[in-house]
């Protein structure tokens, strides 16, 4: 209550002084020129009439110009327009009542429920907790998927890269996870998915059981550049409201790579150099920024699964190589599987979690390590077998994991609609390790 006063008397106190009026000067492709108007980077301006407005955020400033980008269609915007400035950055609703809906990018409700009345106005903008001010990674964080639980253990507070080309199943693995995980509240963010799969995900992906504990964002292909880089933080202050609040808090962004796509789109508007393949310099400082709001708190946490799409499945191409210097561990999805219909298709022995040692006993810890051994050892004489030159007894390891191979391939799949418990998925791997090798 004592929020929505405070922004009720700062409306008020900015309505009753002057009110200064600037006027649109120029506009070029994304870019609208505003000049007479003072402004900050990351004000939002008001364009137009009372009877139609358009909102656009300022990106740049030049002198005594402005160059804003806009968060809806241009269609209609003139040279002299009048423009006022709001004096504030995006703001948006947060509160308990966000719980089981589905919002648009810049935070409003887009499934036809009741509006956000009952909770209190933020800026989209906050600073990731200190370096000493945060908690340690020390419990596991279950995700429900027998082949990430146990081969890349997630701990509470990590920040996890899903590397993947397109269509290898990279949203059927998230709303896996959102079923599957003991998370407190899951913030899924849709950037840049075509509109037609997002009630495929919602209704058949994600289900009435996953979106009851979720709050979903979505920023189809077809919004504003600005728009689908806005979702990103929209979704990610979302979770930190509820990470204050001392849950524990799973955020999946679906995907990092549109919005770094998105502020290329921002920052060659803005009249940046392109560098890196067309990338410009603020795309590669976005990223640290985003991703270290994520993490453990003082009070609750913030679990983040990105999923990075790799152009043409190169892993090493410019903003899937910064993902994966700034995150906490990756995991790739291998196309050849997925064609093989091996789903989820995780390629395990390319995948790594850098918390293993935090959030697994030293029991899980060697049943997880022989079977990345046995899975290494298969590898190295598989070509060798498919010919029919392997002789057995030469690789003890490789004869044991040729032997197991079956139940190890049948361990790693899982249908979409399965979640298996962490605990018995541990159970499982020491079974087929131990007991399926007598």
């Amino acid at each position: 209550m004592t929020a929505i006063l405070n922004d009720r008397l700062t409306a008020g106190i900015a309505a009753a002084g002057p009110r200064v009026v600037g006027q649109v000067v120029g506009v070029v492709g994304l870019a609208v020129s505003v000049s007479g108007v003072p402004a900050r980077l990351g004000d939002m301006l008001r364009i137009g009439g009372n009877t139609q407005e358009l909102l656009a955020e300022v990106v740049s400033l030049d002198g005594d110009r402005v160059v804003c980008l806009p968060l809806g269609p241009l269609s209609g915007v003139g040279i002299g327009n009048p423009v006022h400035n709001t004096g504030r950055p995006l703001q948006i609703t947060v509160g308990n009542s966000l719980r089981g809906r589905v919002l648009d990018g810049l935070g409003r409700p887009m499934d036809g429920g009741p509006p956000l009345t009952d909770g209190h106005r933020v800026s989209v903008e906050l600073a990731p907790p200190s370096a000493l001010e945060r908690d340690l990674i020390r419990s596991p964080m279950q995700l429900g998927v027998r082949a990430l639980d146990t081969t890349v253990p997630v701990g509470q507070g990590q920040r996890l890269g899903i590397f993947a080309g397109s269509g290898v199943g990279k949203s059927s693995l998230l709303s896996m996870i959102a079923r599957g995980t003991t998370a407190e509240i899951n913030v899924v963010a849709l950037i840049g998915e075509r509109g037609r799969e997002v009630r495929e995900f919602l209704e058949h992906d994600l289900g009435p059981e996953g979106l009851a504990r979720s709050v979903v964002i979505v920023a189809t292909s077809d919004q504003p550049p600005l728009v689908r880089l806005r979702a990103g933080f929209v979704a990610t202050r979302i979770a930190e409201w509820y990470r204050d609040q001392g849950s524990e808090v799973l955020l999946m962004m679906d995907s990092l790579t549109r919005i770094a796509m998105a502020q290329r789109e921002v920052g060659l508007s803005a009249g940046e150099p392109p560098a890196t393949r067309g990338f410009p310099p603020s795309v590669f400082a976005l990223l640290p920024t985003l991703l270290e709001r994520a993490g453990p708190a003082p009070t609750g946490s913030i679990t983040g699964l990105y999923t990075v799409l790799v152009e043409g499945d190169d892993h090493n191409e410019p903003i899937a190589d910064a993902a994966r210097s700034i995150l906490d561990g990756h995991v790739v999805l291998d196309r050849k599987l997925a064609t093989a219909g091996h789903f989820p298709s995780i390629e395990v022995l390319e995948s790594i979690s850098r918390v293993t040692g935090a959030v697994t006993t030293p029991e899980q810890r060697s049943d997880m390590h022989l079977l990345r051994r046995l899975m290494a050892a298969r590898r190295d004489v598989r070509e060798l077998v498919e010919i029919g030159a392997y002789v057995a007894g030469t690789n003890p390891d490789a004869d044991r994991a040729l032997a197991l191979w079956p139940q190890i391939n049948e361990f790693l799949r899982q249908e979409v609609g399965e979640q298996v418990p962490a605990e018995q998925s541990w159970r499982e791997l020491h079974s087929l390790l131990h007991e399926g090798s007598n």
